[in-house]
């Protein structure tokens, strides 16, 4: 995946609202988005009024953002969602949140999306006890995520688990915070995602 390397705070004031990619900056008066309410940029602070395509591009643009997807691996999952029984885009949606990286996340074991994609990746979680270090990797109903035995003393484990015990765990994920580790009851629903993005508006922007 390509990396974006300018400042993060960037992309969500170009979407004109909170993403939580600087977790607790996020939750700060340090945020980005609370101090400078308006676009970044020479010109951010003229509002342009969007096409059609325009604003099913920036739907799409704020869900890879939320996720921290590349373009590539994003057409991927929507021809994957697409292939699938049901609604599209909550296909889509259910396929982005069983991501290896997110379910670490919303466990509450990386304090964002990109911290918990930067462990994974470093190899600090096993799925079924076996090691895996691909954030991308696609969790199952049924799979049991953990820390690995080896590194459940790393301070930055021991941190987000203390920062974001009060976090609330979604209903489709069971945690045992005592083992370190969380189980996937169920594959996520609509219902169960609360992140602001209408669905509707990538399909029919994939779909022209």
């Amino acid at each position: 995946m390509a990396r974006y390397k300018d400042e993060q705070c960037r992309i969500c004031r170009r979407e004109g609202q909170k993403l939580f990619l600087k977790g607790e900056r996020c939750y700060s008066d340090k945020c980005s988005v609370s101090r400078r309410n308006y676009g970044p940029g020479q010109h951010g602070q003229k509002k342009a009024k969007l096409s059609e395509y325009g604003t099913q591009l920036r739907e799409k643009q704020k869900t890879k953002s939320f996720y921290g997807v590349g373009e590539k691996q994003f057409r991927k999952y929507f021809e994957m969602a697409s292939n699938k029984k049901g609604v599209t885009g909550e296909n889509l949606l259910q396929i982005l949140e069983s991501r290896l990286d997110n379910v670490v996340y919303r466990l509450g074991y990386g304090s964002s999306r990109a911290q918990a994609r930067q462990i994974v990746n470093h190899g600090l979680f096993e799925v079924n006890g076996r090691k895996v270090d691909i954030a991308s990797y696609l969790v199952k109903a049924g799979d049991v995520i953990a820390v690995r035995e080896t590194k459940k003393d790393k301070e930055i484990i021991k941190v987000n688990e203390s920062a974001n015990s009060a976090r609330p765990v979604p209903t489709w994920l069971e945690k045992d915070a005592e083992k370190l580790s969380g189980k996937v009851v169920r594959l996520a629903s609509r219902e169960d995602i609360d992140l602001p993005v209408e669905e509707h508006l990538i399909v029919e922007l994939y779909s022209k």
